[in-house]
């Protein structure tokens, strides 16, 4: 199947004038197109903002939003890939490698906004608020973010856990409910323990939202709620960078997101939890 982008050149012969700006545009520059409205791209190419929207259905996408978001879908995050073996070739000194690497996690970040519904992240807020138990679990880098969702979820008051061990988490699956939510984040969203784990928590009717990659993902076929990521890296890589920090976006906005629409109890018991902390400091 073409991409977006031969999509794009495929018809560019068959578009109006104005449509072809457009076109061409974005087939010399896509990487700027997911982080510009129709009105940047409008004045860009000096065509009106209806011209943008005509161009988007041309080409197949019911508007330019969903448009925005299957070019970011199909576009590598950076022409430079960081974590790829072949980077260790190079010599970048350690402060460019530090720019590198921030440019590349701010990039990341700015595409989760991208990827990720509103409609499905809204949800995901509102099951959570709601749950009686949460599990968090990732293997590998994704553990990180696991453990960082537990930890955060158990200062609201949540039974909030996160199993690093697979049997131990599968033990715990008889005793979930229809309240319960399984917290699966994988990168890939292919791997075993996640996805039988997955399949174990919706036996027993509880909900399972999915941290994982827009696309080529088996949990997110499986998730009640999937919660998109960019596809930031390559599978086999250095180490998980770029990737781990949209996990840990997406869970600091939920976690912000349930506090936001707790009690005023909340506070007070977070200001007791942080004297009790103080006495101990040393």
């Amino acid at each position: 199947m073409p991409t977006l982008i031969q999509q794009v050149k495929n018809r560019l012969d068959q578009l109006s004038e104005a449509e072809k700006r457009v076109g061409r545009y974005i087939t010399r520059y896509p990487e700027l197109v997911p982080n510009m409205t129709s009105k940047d791209l409008s004045n860009k190419t000096d065509v009106s903002e209806a011209t943008v929207v005509r161009f988007c259905k041309s080409v197949g996408a019911a508007n330019f939003k969903t448009f925005k978001l299957t070019l970011a879908k199909e576009l590598p995050l950076s022409e430079e890939d960081l974590t790829d073996f072949s980077s260790l070739k190079k010599n970048d000194a350690p402060y460019d490698l530090f720019c590198k690497v921030t440019q590349l996690n701010k990039q990341a970040i700015e595409s989760t906004s991208l990827s990720l519904e509103r409609k499905q992240f809204e949800k995901a807020v509102r099951q959570l608020k709601d749950a009686d138990k949460i599990i968090f679990f990732g293997v590998g880098g994704s553990a990180i973010a696991a453990i960082d969702g537990s930890y955060k979820f158990s200062r609201l008051g949540y039974h909030s856990m996160m199993i690093p061990d697979f049997h131990q988490a599968a033990a715990t699956t008889p005793f979930l409910s229809p309240a319960s939510i399984f917290v699966a984040i994988s990168m890939s969203g292919k791997t075993k323990d996640v996805l039988q784990l997955a399949q174990l928590v919706k036996n027993k009717g509880a909900r399972v939202i999915a941290i994982t990659n827009a696309t080529q993902s088996p949990l997110l076929k499986m998730a009640d709620i999937p919660l998109c990521t960019p596809a930031v890296e390559q599978d086999f890589r250095i180490g998980s960078i770029a990737s781990t920090m949209t996990q840990l976006n997406i869970v600091d906005a939920l976690y912000l997101s349930v506090f936001h629409l707790s009690s005023d109890l909340l506070i007070e018991q977070y200001r007791e939890a942080r004297e009790a902390v103080i006495k101990f400091r040393r």
